[in-house]
């Protein structure tokens, strides 16, 4: 078998394989049921952490059951990508009004594979996969993690979130620090962003840094391990903001301090500059918030050039897309950490989807999760730095609707 061949059957693997379990427990009610329709309210910063534009969607069944997701983007913009797989598209034969519920295997090839889809789109079909898994479970009695072959862990390891401010400080990060040491969650591992380092804003491009900013960055990581200790593992996060040289500068400068990843230096998409960077540092390098389906995954897969991807449910394609990623990332023994800054319902799929992956050894959290105010009661559970997984059925929650009314953004009305 040639190389590239090898490639393709490898990428091929995981679809086969992602639904089989949901395949088997839902053989005996299939048909049974039919989707009557798929809604979205777009919400006003409810209560997320970085997500300014979110909506919840709905997708309702004739009996009476509904699924829940969340997505990146405003209520119109999800209401106009819903149009076409709700009966009012151009491709009515690829809608799932009428369908079953649990061929969800049919409508993820149909929503992501049957013409192209790209940007604010992705994330509003990746939001109606999440939903559909999240009414399977409720339709089977069984949580989605379940569905997707089973948990091979009970808790997940979680990093969180450093505060801003001044990072050339040395009391400025003694205080920093003992904020985060004292937070109840006990978080052992956080992010410390770089553009706070260099006084600029957040995911505003930068260009290319001299040997002075390489010092501050030097000075920022280790008075930074200084505050924290041994005891707390840093991520040095950044935004895509960087050039080749610059990354590069950051990587050596913070090499001292032993991160666990240095996150995101480089444009998302792959590029020879990635074998550059990995090139010239030991330290562990993590990229993919932005991925967008598997086969984004592989020329990084093929050059070796990363240490870890860190997909985004509600940007790679799902629950379902995720899964394919992190399984076609395991043909290379690279492991992922999920990203997810979102709201509760992007918490619950990540903890789901992370329980039923044995290559997710951690996954990202708010230290505002567990106070999200989007069900009557928040079912997260996070002590000492990990999440426990939700043996509820589906995704282990239904949104508060007093809390939807209040959050919702101007000139939304009630499900459209």
């Amino acid at each position: 078998m040639q190389r590239r061949d090898f490639l393709k059957y490898a990428a091929a693997l995981p679809a086969a394989a992602l639904f089989a379990p949901l395949n088997a427990l839902a053989q005996s009610s299939r048909g049974l049921v039919k989707i009557t329709g798929i809604k979205a309210i777009g919400l006003k910063d409810p209560g997320s952490t970085l997500i300014k534009q979110q909506s919840l969607i709905r997708i309702d069944t004739d009996a009476g059951i509904s699924g829940y997701g969340e997505c990146g983007a405003d209520g119109p913009v999800a209401r106009r990508v819903i149009a076409n797989y709700n009966g009012e598209g151009r491709l009515p034969h690829l809608g799932l009004i009428g369908k079953d519920p649990l061929a969800i295997q049919v409508h993820f090839h149909n929503m992501f594979y049957a013409y192209e889809q790209r940007d604010r789109a992705i994330r509003v079909l990746s939001g109606i996969d999440m939903a559909l898994w999240d009414l399977a479970g409720k339709l089977l009695n069984q949580p989605v993690s379940k569905l997707l072959g089973g948990n091979f862990r009970d808790e997940i390891d979680l990093y969180s979130h450093c505060p801003g401010g001044d990072f050339l400080d040395k009391g400025a990060w003694r205080t920093r620090a003992a904020e985060l040491k004292a937070d109840p969650h006990g978080f052992k591992a956080f992010k410390v962003d770089t553009h706070h380092v260099l006084g600029v804003p957040m995911q505003q491009y930068t260009p290319s840094l001299g040997p002075q900013d390489f010092s501050k960055m030097a000075r920022a990581y280790a008075l930074a391990r200084e505050a924290l200790g041994d005891d707390i593992d840093i991520l040095v996060h950044c935004h895509c903001e960087f050039d080749v040289p610059s990354a590069i500068g950051i990587a050596r400068a913070i090499e001292p301090i032993r991160p666990l990843y240095f996150e995101d230096a480089l444009q998302p998409g792959w590029s020879e500059g990635w074998n550059a960077l990995r090139r010239a540092t030991t330290v562990p390098l993590m990229t993919g918030e932005n991925m967008e389906l598997a086969e984004w995954a592989i020329p990084f897969l093929e050059n070796q050039a990363v240490d870890i991807f860190q997909p985004d449910i509600i940007n790679s394609g799902g629950i379902s897309g995720t899964k394919m990623i992190a399984d076609t990332a395991a043909r290379w023994r690279i492991p992922i950490a999920l990203h997810n800054v979102s709201g509760l319902f992007l918490n619950l799929a990540s903890q789901q989807l992370a329980a039923a992956l044995f290559n997710c050894p951690r996954i990202e959290c708010s230290r505002r999760a567990t106070g999200l105010k989007w069900a009557k009661t928040n079912p997260l559970v996070v002590k000492n730095g990990k999440m426990t997984v939700s043996k509820l059925p589906g995704l282990g929650a239904e949104p508060d609707p007093d809390f939807v009314r209040a959050s919702m953004a101007t000139g939304e009305s009630w499900w459209g």
